[in-house]
């Protein structure tokens, strides 16, 4: 998949609207940001507009305010983090639409930043609102889509907008879509998928994708539960689907059939509640204790999975192997992420969760791709067209 990029048009002088994906996490208590990957993750095309004197004005979502206006969700904090990171001053609009913001895009020189308020602000926005669209698109010349993480969305500054403007996508986006493509139509094998998280639901679509491309899927994390319980295993108080065991027991069944290994935790770490002062106790899965929950994959998982991978030239990772937000639960996670970063491979890790721990590690520089989108990378990957690619122009080539 080859769209056009902000590469293949001329943007010298152009007020350009980037959509950028800064949903950034940040602190329950103070508001400040705990993980600025996504902003970094932007840079490159933000750059690249600047060092060409373009009026660049950025706009994303920040939570989820559901239309209306939450002071902790406004963009100033985000603001202030990518100007420490450029270096030079972002302005940081009062709205998204509207006299005052056109006002600030006016006041733009060669060159300058202007980042929009929180577009979820507004309820039209998620409602892919043509108006509100026609709004964001009163703002710009060009509109740049590097907000790959939003794209599974037909949201109006995703989709919307792209009946309005000359639209292409940023270097952020091109990247996503070469190694998703990659892994989709050539990966270089043998090739691996290594799944967390809790819910099955939520990648079952993606296995049966990739279950002819794939030569090794390995299943921990709480979804390691509902194909355990397929397999007839007691799985105690831990999370588990009953509504997908079906499904468990079918891609199993199909694993087989494709002449794909399918590996399941062999030992786990159980506790009897999910709280740091839990007491955790290692056993093999055919003895989780009726009271307990699987709250990572224990130490012989982790050395079983890791042969596995060792012997993988292409491995695309997401999900965390445990409940990894409470540290004493999350050596299985980091464990496969010290191995990936070890491998001389293709390692491509599905944003989300995942991600986070990796750039927490301080080892994405040590990763092929971490992917900034979750859900999005696992719809892409399930074979699924993303409402926000999916309306960008395909590259021409004379």
């Amino acid at each position: 998949m080859i769209k056009m990029t902000v590469t293949d048009i001329d943007v010298t002088d152009k007020r350009v609207l980037v959509r950028v994906d800064f949903n950034v996490p940040l602190d329950n208590e103070t508001g400040e940001i705990t993980d600025d990957s996504r902003i970094r993750a932007a840079l490159p095309t933000i750059r690249y507009l600047i060092e060409r004197g373009a009026k660049t004005i950025l706009c994303s979502h920040l939570g989820q305010p559901n239309g209306k206006v939450v002071d902790k969700l406004r963009m100033r904090m985000v603001g202030q983090r990518l100007s420490q990171i450029m270096g030079q001053p972002v302005v940081v609009a009062t709205d998204c639409i509207g006299s005052d913001v056109e006002k600030a895009v006016a006041e733009l020189g060669r060159g300058d930043i202007l980042l929009l308020e929180n577009l979820r602000f507004h309820a039209e926005e998620e409602g892919n609102d043509s108006t509100f669209a026609q709004a964001l698109s009163r703002l710009a010349d060009i509109y740049v889509n590097d907000a790959f993480g939003a794209s599974h969305r037909a949201h109006a500054s995703i989709v919307g907008i792209t009946g309005y403007l000359p639209s292409v996508c940023g270097l952020l986006v091109e990247k996503e879509l070469r190694y998703l493509s990659g892994i989709l139509q050539n990966p270089a094998r043998p090739f691996a998928v290594l799944l967390g998280g809790a819910k099955v639901s939520d990648k079952v679509a993606m296995l049966e994708n990739l279950m002819d491309k794939v030569d090794c899927v390995l299943i921990g994390g709480g979804m390691a539960a509902t194909f355990l319980r397929a397999r007839h295993y007691e799985t105690g108080q831990s999370l588990v689907e009953p509504d997908r065991i079906t499904t468990a027991t079918s891609v199993m069944e199909k694993a087989i059939k494709k002449g794909a290994r399918l590996l399941l935790p062999v030992d786990v770490l159980v506790a009897d509640e999910v709280s740091p002062a839990a007491k955790i106790t290692a056993v093999t899965v055919g003895k989780v204790p009726p009271n307990a929950k699987i709250v990572d994959i224990g130490s012989r998982t982790v050395e079983e999975f890791s042969r596995e991978l060792a012997k993988c030239r292409t491995i695309f990772w997401n999900g965390p192997m445990g409940v990894s937000e409470v540290p004493a639960f999350a050596e299985g996670t980091k464990s496969m992420v010290r191995l990936l970063a070890s491998l001389d491979a293709i390692t491509i890790v599905g944003g989300g969760s995942t991600a986070e721990i990796v750039t927490g590690m301080n080892l994405a520089e040590k990763i092929s791709f971490v992917s900034t989108g979750g859900g999005a990378s696992l719809r892409f990957l399930s074979g699924q067209a993303l409402p926000g690619i999916r309306v960008l122009p395909d590259r021409r080539y004379n």
